[in-house]
């Protein structure tokens, strides 16, 4: 099939794709639930034809809805998806609720929920254990997403257990249309690479805003936090270098973690550095109640912080904005 106008090609190969499993487009009141039944995807063999080179377009995954409205994706067990599992693009008004997504922890690609270029999205009371970022906010890759110009924005994620070799939670790297408006809380994360993960690069352009994390648990996870501005390929030569992401307006409060290797990690551009970065509350523990293995790396970076620890970094120490004002006044902390 085509290719997503957002991406330009396969997210994968030049050209096409394959469907997923269930594909719709252009569809509204659509409901996909089941008591806890299972859809297994057999992914092994498309695993391996990525690990062997032998795909010839990109990967399906199991379920994939496209310019589509009033969606209810609930109560299923997804099993051994090909590539994503479940991957809502250009459609609003969408609820995922109780599902349970399991793949090996070597299985690539296999996130878990990606809402990409859609809006007022619910995803709640899911467990994802799989090979790559369990949730992935996405909107659209380098010119062909700045081009389309669809962000994905108004989206909860809550009451989510998550174990990847990735992130738990991540925003991007596709994040060209731009990406706002999201409230991510009661998390928990679990034996993975990364907690919590913000992700573009230069050639995306994009604003990212006005984004919330509270609430966070992380056990034996290696870096708390994780923002940068040097993640992602591109989809050709084409991009304009120039295409620099806005990061900004990102709270992240209330996280408790231990067995951490490292607390955080936010290194933004030289030509455009990710601001108003807030953190509070943020307990943040090595093994066995120990301190982290290393505190801090910041560069091009500004923020305030209160109550963190280890501490951050000078640069999230600075005079708050208004952003992080508000937000540390709604949560109840003294600025």
């Amino acid at each position: 099939m085509d290719p997503l106008p957002s991406y330009g090609r396969g997210r994968e190969l030049p050209g096409g794709r394959y469907i997923s499993f269930i594909h719709g487009d252009g569809l509204e009141d659509v409901v996909i639930t089941g008591q806890n039944g299972t859809i297994d995807g057999q992914g092994e063999v498309w695993w391996n034809m990525w690990r062997h080179g032998t795909l010839k377009y990109t990967r399906g995954g199991l379920v994939e809805l496209m310019n589509s409205k009033d969606v209810i994706i609930s109560n299923l067990v997804l099993l051994n998806s090909p590539f994503w599992n479940v991957h809502p693009v250009y459609c609003s008004n969408v609820v995922v609720r109780g599902l349970t997504i399991i793949a090996p922890r070597d299985s690539p690609n296999t996130d878990g929920i990606d809402p990409d270029s859609s809006s007022n999205v619910c995803i709640e009371d899911c467990y994802v254990s799989n090979g790559d970022d369990g949730i992935a906010i996405k909107s659209g890759w380098d010119e062909y997403g700045i081009a389309f110009n669809r962000p994905s924005s108004n989206i909860i994620i809550r009451r989510i257990t998550s174990s990847t070799p990735f992130a738990g939670i991540a925003i991007g790297s596709e994040t060209s249309g731009g990406i706002r408006d999201i409230l991510v809380e009661n998390i928990s994360i679990y034996g993975s690479s990364i907690g919590i993960r913000v992700k573009t690069n230069v050639g995306r352009g994009g604003i990212i805003r006005n984004i919330t994390f509270s609430h966070i648990y992380l056990e034996n996870v290696a870096t708390g936090i994780k923002f940068s501005g040097n993640t992602g390929d591109h989809p050709d030569a084409r991009y304009n270098p120039m295409a620099f992401p806005v990061v900004g307006d990102i709270a992240v409060l209330n996280v408790v973690g231990s067995g951490i290797k490292t607390a955080g990690s936010l290194v933004g551009l030289r030509r455009s550095p990710f601001s108003n970065i807030c953190l509070a509350n943020i307990q943040l523990q090595g093994k066995v109640g120990g301190s982290t293995g290393s505190s801090w790396d910041c560069k091009d970076v500004e923020g305030s912080s209160i109550g963190v620890t280890p501490s951050p970094c000078q640069q999230l120490q600075r005079r708050g904005s208004s952003f992080c004002h508000n937000a540390f006044q709604l949560h109840n902390f003294d600025p």
